[in-house]
């Protein structure tokens, strides 16, 4: 599926807030590219702060994002740069978490070792640790 929706997203067609994620690679430098659905939550004074969240855990993007610290976000011929900070406090994760799964659990909840947005809080800072989560900045 991350093929077609990689090729709708950079056609203009974004599938649910879609987007391709360039990052470059770790030791080539070299742009490397994967959809990815980065969420925007308000904060307790309602600004919106935008996250990327890592379904499908320790992937390739995420070790090559905690190096680089930054990253493109490309939607048809729109192309941003962002800055990244990995968020590794579960505490913080678990909300983000949650909003993550209500929001996009029908595509990626196979990804979550069966604990769904109604889990408890318990629950879901158990799985936090394999999900990483990055605070986006552009």
């Amino acid at each position: 599926m991350n093929p077609a929706v990689a090729f709708l997203t950079r056609r203009g067609v974004s599938l649910a807030g879609s987007t391709v994620l360039g990052v470059p690679g770790r030791t080539s430098g070299e742009m490397r590219t994967t959809p990815v659905n980065p969420l925007t939550l308000d904060d307790a004074d309602g600004t919106p702060t935008r996250y990327l969240l890592a379904a499908r855990g320790q992937t390739q993007w995420v070790r090559n994002l905690r190096v680089s610290g930054w990253a493109e976000l490309t939607v048809g011929r729109r192309t941003e740069r962002v800055t990244a900070r990995e968020i590794t406090d579960p505490a913080e994760i678990v909300p983000i978490l949650r909003a993550y799964l209500v929001k996009w659990a029908w595509e990626v909840g196979a990804f979550f070792q069966g604990v769904g947005a109604d889990a408890s809080d318990e629950e879901l800072a158990a799985i936090a640790p394999q999900h990483p989560v990055f605070v986006i900045t552009g």
